[in-house]
């Protein structure tokens, strides 16, 4: 009897948290239709506003900055109020800011609807990776957190299938509120939906080996949130911040220049992008989905969490090399493919750099350590903005971007294996 009720409740935990991926995974795509609406409108802005290549670079730098304040606020904020409130805290404004885009009309406006959609979008990776650990046990987390992750990915899909639509039917300012509305549809399922973990008595977790990660989890269940003083002192830390600078910044840029990319280096108008971009983009989810499913895949296989984390992302840093060469190629599908390929090598990166956050802390600190790397990645997204905006206004170029973001895989696997060689979690004060 005790045996049938234990195995009910395993099922019952086993089928919930795949709910939980599923909010997550919607929630990662509300944020990146927001986020990707100003890179989509960006040529008809551009004409009607009329911005320079460095206005536009600084309007992108903006939400950066303010990106990465958000992202080490919320990842504190995360481990201290749980991820119910501060998701859904998040969730409300950066809604709200991205319909505060139809109101406005200069650079200055914008780049204050930016700062303020970049604090709000802040806290979606913190709130989804901390839940991603709290509910799934090691050997899913690549998974679930690929899945999630590939909400970034469909985001990128639709946006250019149905915004420039919206924007061309009915202005660019109506694009911006429909768009920005839909995520307070997704606050209100939340709110009603999800309950938050109980990680000691999460019964997914029961049949799953006591590791040294989960034996720390255990031993500091009620401790509170670690000091960023305590954090930044950590190697793991380090290894975490160093990755995400040295690789998000080359995904903002697929973000936010490709649209001006095939614009003005392939002669597509805002009536033929959509196409490309949905074929770049819809890459991308197989990469985030293939590359979390990788790890995972090995671990089961009996890999150790640093082999099989370190090997899926070095096969994903060897697949986005060609985009070095993506300006010689003629044919437009040709430099389609190889840009859909290294977006995807990106995604499925991610997946796996996301996840060694929870490899190498407790769960009372994945949040801030996602926070705090976030941050490092957004500060890049600062500093490559402005350099892929002085590049383009002086030369035209995008051959050495493309050159950029095909090294800087590589060079962050090696610092991150000279930082932890082994991925032995870290060990953190009661």
């Amino acid at each position: 009897m005790q045996s049938a009720v234990v195995g009910a409740v395993r099922a019952a935990a086993s089928r919930y948290r795949w709910t939980v991926c599923a909010l997550l995974f919607f929630a990662t795509v509300i944020n990146y239709m927001d986020r990707q609406i100003l890179g989509l409108l960006a040529p008809m802005l551009q004409h009607d506003i009329g911005w320079s290549q460095v206005q536009y670079g600084r309007i992108v730098m903006a939400f950066s900055a303010f990106y990465a304040l958000g992202l080490l606020g919320f990842g504190r904020i995360v481990d201290r109020l749980g991820t119910r409130i501060s998701y859904g805290l998040a969730m409300l404004v950066w809604s709200i800011a991205a319909m505060l885009h139809a109101a406005v009309g200069s650079v200055m406006g914008f780049a204050f609807v930016r700062a303020l959609l970049g604090i709000g979008e802040g806290g979606n990776f913190p709130a989804a990776i901390k839940t991603t650990a709290e509910w799934f046990p090691r050997r899913e987390r690549a998974l679930a957190t690929g899945i999630f992750n590939s909400g970034a990915n469909i985001g990128a899909v639709f946006a250019p299938a149905i915004i420039p639509a919206i924007a061309v039917a009915y202005g660019w300012r109506a694009a911006f509120v429909i768009i920005g509305a839909i995520g307070l549809v997704w606050l209100a399922v939340w709110l009603v939906l999800y309950r938050q973990a109980d990680t000691r008595a999460l019964a997914a977790e029961y049949d799953e080996p006591c590791d040294e990660a989960e034996a720390l989890d255990a031993a500091n269940a009620n401790a509170g949130a670690p000091r960023w003083g305590e954090l930044i002192r950590k190697r793991e830390t380090w290894a975490f911040l160093i990755g995400k600078f040295l690789t998000d910044p080359v995904w903002w840029f697929y973000l936010f220049w490709l649209p001006k990319w095939l614009n003005e280096s392939r002669g597509m108008d805002m009536q033929h992008i959509g196409l490309p971009l949905v074929c770049i983009y819809a890459l991308t989810t197989v990469g985030s989905i293939g590359g979390g499913w990788l790890s995972s895949m090995l671990l089961r296989a009996g890999w150790s969490v640093n082999g099989a984390r370190k090997t899926a992302m070095l096969i994903c840093a060897c697949c986005v090399l060609p985009i070095a060469f993506v300006s010689q190629v003629q044919s437009l599908w040709a430099a389609v493919l190889i840009v859909g390929l290294a977006a995807a090598a990106h995604q499925g990166w991610s997946a796996n750099l996301f996840t060694t956050a929870s490899d190498l802390f407790p769960r009372r600190a994945v949040a801030s350590v996602v926070g705090i790397g976030g941050m490092a990645g957004s500060i890049g997204g600062v500093l490559f903005s402005e350099v892929i905006g002085q590049v383009l206004q002086r030369t035209g170029h995008y051959w050495v971007l493309f050159a950029i973001g095909a090294s800087a895989y590589l060079i962050a696997l090696g610092v991150m294996h000279m930082l932890t060689p082994k991925m032995k979690p870290a060990q953190l004060d009661a």
